[in-house]
């Protein structure tokens, strides 16, 4: 099978576009030919490398994708060649105490597609069958790739971890981001009231189109500035945080007293600097979030098949392609998803 796998970690100049053995199924699994995948800054770190986690090379990228079910192992039921689906990224075990409460992601064994494991940018790959969810025949390809990382992670992070209600008001950091943009779709969702940062013109336009109420540049002016001057000095009821170093003392100057911070990455980096003296005083709650459990993963899907929330999608390309997209997204040039293409439905 036609794959984009690396073989090293590195830059995007280590990533290869070749042929690999074609995965088979073990008991439990299915095997999908891939119709269209999606990337995530996920894969930016695994070509990096990330500490404590050693993968087996050659690796293949990706942890989003859809297609058509080619083969199942022994032991499966419910799906069968020719069954359209898309896949949840995100391993469980289903045995261990939080698998067993219904919080899949808190998992002890906890894995994802792409980065532990080989993942969608190929043309085949292997998932266990409880990671496929039929596709609807009115859901794009492009969508049904491009929501479910970026979508479950932002609605856990902006409903559960950090709470937001109807009438609070939220901070998103880079809404250019995959996640970035779907927390702007999901706070409107829940009748928040929005404001964005980025540092490009044209990305803050987009969000105001996509429904943020302010949007903020924070290389012209200081973010908690403006939000104290927006506020009348009062702060967010929520900032939603995955850039981490370079915005995370601007997020506690940004809450509210008695506000919430929840953050699900650090795309600048992990060592930011905590003054705690602030958050005792201003009584903050920090909340850490990541992916999304089986029930909420069910309830975002339901809105974008529905097309109550539709997957903002940056570009297009095909899979020989993806090392020059990894480029654009390390540059951070998206806005949105970059969809992958892999092969038409029906074609071998």
């Amino acid at each position: 099978m036609r794959a984009v796998f690396i073989e090293s970690h590195g830059g995007p100049e280590v990533v290869r576009f070749g042929d690999l053995p074609d995965p088979t199924p073990a008991a439990g699994e299915v095997r999908v030919r891939l119709v269209a995948a999606a990337m995530n800054h996920l894969d930016l770190w695994v070509l990096g490398g990330i500490p404590g986690i050693d993968l087996a090379f050659p690796h293949v990228l990706g942890a989003d994708g859809a297609g058509v079910v080619d083969a199942v192992g022994p032991d499966v039921s419910g799906v069968t060649p020719g069954d359209e689906v898309y896949i949840q990224p995100g391993l469980f075990c289903g045995r261990c105490e939080f698998c067993q409460q219904g919080e899949e992601s808190m998992c002890i064994r906890y894995r994802l597609l792409g980065e532990h494991v080989s993942g969608t940018f190929a043309e085949r790959v292997v998932v266990p069958l409880v990671n496929v969810y039929r596709k609807p025949r009115g859901l794009s390809w492009t969508s049904a790739a491009a929501f479910p990382l970026a979508y479950q992670t932002a609605w856990r992070l902006a409903l559960t971890a950090g709470r937001l209600r109807a009438g609070e008001s939220v901070l998103i950091h880079g809404v250019g981001g995959g996640v970035a943009a779907a927390a702007l779709q999901i706070a409107k969702y829940a009748g928040a009231y929005v404001y964005a940062t980025s540092s490009s013109p044209a990305k803050l336009d987009r969000a105001i189109r996509l429904g943020a109420d302010v949007a903020i540049d924070y290389t012209r002016e200081s973010v908690p500035d403006r939000i104290r001057e927006l506020t009348a000095r009062r702060g967010v009821d929520l900032v939603i945080d995955n850039v981490g170093k370079a915005t995370w003392r601007d997020s506690i100057e940004c809450v509210r007293r008695g506000g919430r911070i929840a953050t699900c990455g650090a795309t600048t980096g992990n060592d930011a600097t905590t003054p705690i003296n602030r958050v005792y005083w201003k009584h903050i709650s920090i909340h850490g979030s990541t992916m999304a459990n089986r029930r909420e993963f069910r309830e975002v899907a339901r809105l974008v098949e529905g097309g109550r929330i539709r997957p903002v999608i940056d570009a297009e390309i095909p899979l020989e392609d993806a090392p020059d997209a990894l480029r654009r997204m390390r540059q951070g040039d998206q806005f949105g998803k970059i969809v992958i293409t892999i092969g038409a439905h029906g074609a071998e």
